[in-house]
């Protein structure tokens, strides 16, 4: 297989059966510079077009490797600049597909110029409409600013390298020691990359999260007939408290959980399910990882991190720009106490805070298991915001844990005083009924009956306006 059916082939892969037509395909360099004018460069290395995903019109180009090995020239970028205006006119998601060596260097200047004219587009596009990047070989340098200046991130696990400086261009590192361009890398230490996989899985999930998106921010998202028991209970949802990614699948239509950034800050879970046809946002706190045998396989403190809270709070505005109702499982004890962590953590809580204050979309927090202190105001409390609480009988919201709070408040009663007063302190200040007394949690709901309680506020809150205080934006 040539390369350059490889780009078209990708194209073909990712979008309905037949329905691509191709835009700009006589288009050529005309830089003849430095050898340039001997070099064929059909379609200046990629391939641009429209074309559908279960029926919906997407935009697409795919870089092309076999001509001056996809590298991106001022034609080349002109094309990709042509798609987006025609994506912004028309209001549909841009997808990209990259194998690129980078800038095209004969061109010089008006490479480099060409490189800014797409951040430029990606930059007026951001919010409007949906961005996708797939990356299926190198993209490097000014070229690591495209996927990063999109919504979702996917990435082959085998030739995909996505760098601004190679590994071996970093002091004291080479790419056998720790290659910072790998797939694995870039998904479990950065958090740049939603998804990981073979070039067919990735093609395929794409299309499974475009199916869940709107096409632009004033459009809603597909609905899907719902098939579903809209009432159905599920008891086996209580032990869930830990892994919150089944939790959600298990609230879900047909249990299908699509979720983003799934090997970074695993503490943090993000991502889309439909309740009753309608696409949510998904985003919990998470302390234990199961396998697939359902044997727990990681283990976390239920505390928030600096990568969870600025993951979870990316998640939140990309929710609010494109008018995602926001769901979250609340279940947190406190914030992550390292010397590491203390360099970030207030900053990434300030993030995740602002984040759910400042949405503007339906939101509905589920307090499943601990919600204490400050963590859990953090965490879409109804005093930043959120439309309905609902919390699980057995849940626990409050300052503190109710014998520490007593050993602080009675010290030096003694042991038996200590207890008597703790006991007293769980009953009234971090249980769920004393928090529904002071009017912070709406309903206090059995596990399994999670889903029909869920499902029946997002449809209360369907007809939601929130105005907010004129301004150009904030700047948390």
């Amino acid at each position: 297989m040539s390369n350059s059916s490889q780009a078209s082939q990708r194209i073909a892969a990712l979008l309905d059966d037949n329905s691509f037509v191709e835009i700009g395909a006589k288009v050529m360099a005309r830089a003849t510079d430095f050898n340039l004018k001997q070099t064929e460069t059909p379609s200046d290395g990629v391939i641009t077009g429209y074309g559908v995903i279960d029926g919906g019109l997407v935009y697409v180009y795919s870089q092309d490797a076999s001509v001056l090995n996809g590298t991106v020239g001022e034609m080349h970028a002109k094309k990709i600049a042509n798609l987006y205006d025609l994506a912004l006119k028309t209001g549909a998601p841009v997808i990209g597909l990259i194998d690129s060596a980078g800038l095209r260097l004969q061109e010089a200047t008006d490479a480099l110029n060409a490189f800014g004219e797409i951040y430029m587009k990606q930059t007026l596009a951001s919010g409007v409409i949906p961005q996708i990047t797939a990356i299926f070989g190198p993209c490097g340098g000014g070229l690591a600013m495209i996927p990063t200046l999109t919504d979702f991130t996917f990435m082959e696990e085998k030739k995909a390298k996505l760098f601004v400086n190679s590994p071996n261009a970093l002091d004291g590192n080479y790419t056998e020691k720790c290659d910072t361009a790998a797939a694995d890398f870039q998904s479990k230490e950065v958090g740049i990359v939603d998804v990981v996989g073979e070039e067919g899985d990735i093609l395929s999930q794409i299309r499974t999260l475009v199916s869940m998106l709107p096409s632009n921010n004033e459009d809603d998202a597909p609905f899907a007939d719902c098939t579903d028991d809209l009432n159905r209970a599920s008891a086996e949802i209580a032990g869930c408290t830990g892994d919150t990614s089944i939790a959600l699948s298990i609230i879900a239509d047909d249990n299908v959980f699509v979720e983003t950034k799934k090997d970074y800050a695993k503490d943090m879970v993000t991502g889309f399910i439909k309740l009753n046809g309608m696409t949510v946002g998904a985003v919990a706190n998470r302390c234990e990882v199961c396998d697939e045998e359902g044997k727990v396989a990681e283990k976390f403190d239920k505390v928030l991190t600096a990568k969870g809270c600025e993951k979870a709070a990316d998640f939140i505005d990309f929710c609010d720009a494109f008018n995602i109702p926001v769901l979250s499982l609340t279940n947190v004890a406190g914030f992550e106490a390292t010397v590491c962590a203390e360099k970030k953590i207030a900053k990434a809580v300030a993030k995740l805070t602002y984040a759910f204050a400042n949405a503007t979309v339906p939101k509905v927090n589920v307090v499943i298991g601990q919600a204490m202190g400050s963590a859990y105001v953090a965490m879409n409390s109804k005093a930043i915001g959120a439309d309905i609480t609902i919390a699980w009988p057995d849940a626990q919201i409050g300052a503190m844990d109710a014998k520490t709070a007593a050993q602080i408040i009675y010290d030096g009663e003694s042991a038996d005083v200590i207890a008597d007063k703790a006991k007293e302190y769980a009953a009234d200040q971090t249980s769920a009924a004393g928090a529904a007394k002071r009017g912070y949690v709406d309903e206090i709901v059995e596990p399994a009956d999670t889903r029909k309680y869920v499902i029946g506020a997002f449809e209360m809150l369907f007809t939601k306006r929130d105005d907010r205080p004129v301004k150009k934006h904030g700047t948390v």
